[in-house]
């Protein structure tokens, strides 16, 4: 069951709704209309706070995190 997120095109109210199916209505909780436009999602993944490094990686290159270049570190 995907989560879309709107943006009601009469009244400009951001709202997220599950989606059953593609014949479900959906309506602008703040005035009731039906022209909305769905709204690119960004997601987060929860994080453990452990670091992981790709096998094979040496950190060469001096991109971010190649040796503390990029001062994460």
């Amino acid at each position: 069951m995907p989560i879309y997120e709107y943006v009601c095109d009469d009244c400009n109210e951001h709202y997220e709704r599950i989606v059953m199916n593609q014949s479900t209505t959906i309506t602008c909780p703040k005035c009731a209309s039906s022209k909305h436009t769905i709204q690119l999602s960004v997601f987060a993944a929860p994080a453990n706070g452990a670091k992981t490094t790709p096998s094979g990686f040496n950190g060469g290159g001096g991109g971010c995190c190649g040796g503390g270049g990029c001062g994460c570190h």
